[in-house]
C-alpha cells in the first residue's frame, strides 16, 4: 500500500491535523474492525483506491479504537466509508457496497463533491456529547428518570450495540459471550436504536464508552473491569442468585 496519501490512525490529533492542514483535499475516512469479515472484504478495494487515486487522501480507523471520532461522523456499525472536504461530509457509504465506493471514489477524484453536513470541530469531536447540555431541564429530568427505569429493568442489564444475537461491534459481542459462557441471565438494551438513551446514558453513568453493565440499577464497569471480576471471581459473587442459570 502507498504511504504517501494513506494514513492509518494512531492519535485523534493526526486526523484534525490532515483534515485542517488539508482543507482543499477531499479525505476518505475507512471505520473498520478487525473482527468484521464485511471490513476484510473492502480492505482490498480501499487499498486498491488509495493506489488509483493519488489526489485524494485516505484514512483508515479502527473504529473501536476511537469511539468518540466514530460517533462524530454518525459511524453505528462498520465498514463505514467518509468523504471529507473542507472540514464538511460531502458523502459516505454505509455497509459493504463496493460499487458504490468505487464510484465515489473516481467522482471526487474528479473533484465532483460538493460539501453538505458540517463536520464537527476537532474539540466538538474529541468531547462526550451530553444530550442534556442544550435542553430543558425538564427533559433532562424525564430522560433521567427514563434512564433509572432502564438500568433497573434487569437484576444484570447490558447496554450493548446491536443484540445479543447480533452484536454490532467487537466489545459488545465479547462482553455477550462472557454473561452467556459464566451463565449469568441478563436483560440488554441496544444503544444504536436510540440516540438519546446513547448520549444521555455517558453522563448518567459518567462512563464514556460501551457497553456499559448494571448490576441491581448500579453500574459496574465496562468490559475491561467484567473481564477483571471474572478473573478475580468477584463478578459472581456480584450477580444476584435470580440472574444465575
Amino acid at each position: 500500500m502507498a504511504t504517501t496519501n494513506v494514513l492509518n490512525l494512531a492519535k485523534e490529533e493526526e486526523l484534525y491535523s490532515l483534515l485542517q492542514d488539508n482543507p482543499e483535499a477531499t479525505i476518505l475516512i475507512f471505520f473498520s474492525a478487525s473482527w468484521s469479515p464485511q471490513c476484510q472484504q473492502m480492505g482490498p478495494l480501499f487499498d486498491e483506491l488509495v493506489k488509483k487515486y493519488p489526489t485524494l487522501r485516505f484514512v483508515k480507523v479502527e473504529a473501536e479504537d476511537f469511539e468518540e471520532v466514530a460517533e462524530s461522523y454518525e459511524v453505528a456499525a462498520v465498514p463505514a466509508f467518509v468523504f471529507v472536504r473542507k472540514l464538511a461530509i460531502v458523502d459516505r457509504v454505509d455497509g459493504a457496497n463496493a460499487p458504490e465506493l468505487s464510484r465515489l471514489a473516481e467522482k471526487h477524484a474528479r473533484g465532483q463533491g460538493s460539501a453538505s453536513t458540517q463536520f464537527p470541530s476537532a474539540q466538538a469531536a474529541a468531547t462526550p456529547s451530553n444530550v442534556t447540555a442544550t435542553t430543558s431541564a425538564g427533559f433532562k429530568q424525564d430522560l433521567n428518570t427514563r434512564l433509572k427505569e432502564l438500568t433497573h429493568r434487569a437484576p444484570v442489564m447490558a447496554f450493548i450495540k446491536g443484540t445479543p444475537a447480533q452484536p454490532r461491534c467487537g466489545f459488545s459481542k465479547t462482553l455477550v459471550g462472557l454473561l452467556s459462557d459464566h451463565g449469568i441471565k441478563f436483560g440488554y438494551f441496544d444503544i444504536l436504536t436510540d440516540d438519546d438513551v446513547r448520549q444521555g446514558l455517558k453522563a448518567y453513568s459518567n462512563w464514556p464508552t460501551y457497553p456499559q453493565l448494571y448490576i441491581d440499577g448500579e453500574l459496574t464497569g465496562g468490559l475491561d473491569i467484567i473481564k477483571e471480576m471474572i478473573d478475580s471471581g468477584e463478578l459472581m459473587e456480584t450477580v444476584p442468585a435470580s440472574a444465575r442459570n
